[in-house]
């Protein structure tokens, strides 16, 4: 797709005279946030990665079925654990704020005429599914869904790393992959982390917010260095066609 093609698809570098006259089935809304991403990554990784994701998927949705989605500028806040706000420049945002944005995001599309949206998130501590239930009785007739871009092909076959949750090696091949001038791999820490010293939280029994003060060394779990645009290209390839179907199916159907 052509830059100037995208203009037709990306909000970011679009205009009003290239949307104005053109209906749009479905908005996507890239959702991340701004921490530290070991020492190698960029602040705002969790916002460029949905972002590029999406406009990937929605190109592909266009091209395969005509269905046309506008996929909107990435939210930076994001909620962070104890002990990561204390980060230089990671700015938590309490999930009350994320539901005053993501409120006021959809009375403005709602008087748009806009009727579904799709959020994609590319940070673990975000969740939408208590706002969306709230969303769904003030907009009944607007349909929201949320996904995580990173769970949506499992991982494994794809990459070496055992431990592999915060700017290890999928996040920055990924990264690689759409940005290879941002990424130096010779920056980055080990990602070692500590677990927590019981099991249960470990075994995923029950939960707990992990202190990244104490969980982490450089921010970053798992290791990097055996990351490669490579790979980040053959994994995005599965988690971009299936947006892509998610993005038509949405575009082309109502809930049920």
């Amino acid at each position: 797709m052509t830059a100037m093609e995208k203009r037709e698809i990306d909000l970011t570098v679009s205009c009003y005279g290239k949307v104005k006259d053109v209906k749009y089935d479905v908005v996507i809304l890239p959702w991340g946030a701004t921490e530290p991403h070991n020492l190698h990554l960029p602040y705002l990784t969790d916002c460029i990665l949905p972002h590029d994701i999406a406009v990937d998927a929605a190109a592909l949705a266009l091209e395969r079925s005509g269905v046309r989605c506008m996929v909107m500028p990435p939210v930076p806040f994001g909620a962070h654990n104890p002990g990561q706000r204390e980060l230089p420049f990671c700015i938590h945002t309490r999930y009350a704020t994320q539901q005053a944005i993501l409120e006021d995001i959809v009375a403005s599309l709602h008087a748009q005429g806009i009727r579904k949206l799709i959020i994609i998130s590319g940070h673990g501590g975000n969740n939408f599914k208590g706002m969306i239930r709230d969303l769904a009785f003030v907009y009944p007739d607007f349909l929201i869904l949320a996904t995580d871009w990173f769970g949506i092909v499992p991982t494994k076959g794809y990459f070496e790393a055992a431990i592999d949750d915060h700017a290890g090696e999928s996040e920055t091949s990924a990264m690689m992959y759409y940005h290879p001038e941002l990424v130096n791999l010779d920056e980055a820490g080990n990602g070692d982390s500590r677990p927590f010293a019981i099991a249960s939280l470990n075994e995923k029994v029950a939960w707990a917010p992990r202190h990244w003060d104490k969980a982490t060394v450089d921010s970053g779990v798992g290791n990097p260095g055996k990351a490669s645009a490579e790979k980040g290209g053959r994994y995005l390839k599965p988690v971009i066609e299936k947006l892509a179907t998610l993005f038509e199916e949405v575009g082309r159907h109502e809930l049920y």
